[in-house]
């Protein structure tokens, strides 16, 4: 039996094809700390220091790089309070407040199935 190659979806069809452009958002939307930070930031406005405290293992550099890459992409908002230090807030936009209840129903699956998921895991290497 011979196993198929993988081949890259931009290579077959093109950067430019629906599908890729499709696949660049599920990329963004779908990676770990963007789904978290979005969950977060779907109960009101946070601090970066409070995103930063309520997300386990987030670094500071991933961090900041996830909330810039969802600024970029219109999701997440950002608002300087000029005071000494100066106040810096992040906060959904209208667009990703429509994704933050898809958001909080994949982390409420999560939570729901993580024993199950990994009870299978350890079934699986097992064998």
């Amino acid at each position: 039996m011979t196993r198929a190659r993988h081949t890259d979806v931009r290579e077959t069809i093109g950067e430019d094809h629906p599908t890729c452009r499709l696949r660049d958002i599920l990329d963004r939307v779908g990676d770990k700390w963007s789904v978290l930070v979005m969950n977060l930031l779907g109960s009101g406005p946070k601090r970066y220091s409070e995103l930063q405290r309520a997300i386990e293992g987030i670094s500071q550099r991933m961090l900041t790089l996830t909330l810039r890459s969802l600024e970029r992409d219109g999701l997440v908002e950002r608002t300087v309070t000029p005071t000494s230090p100066p106040r810096v807030d992040y906060a959904l936009t209208p667009v990703g407040q429509t994704l933050s209840a898809q958001v909080s129903g994949l982390i409420t699956w999560a939570e729901q199935h993580r024993e199950h998921v990994a009870a299978s895991r350890l079934r699986y290497d097992a064998s």
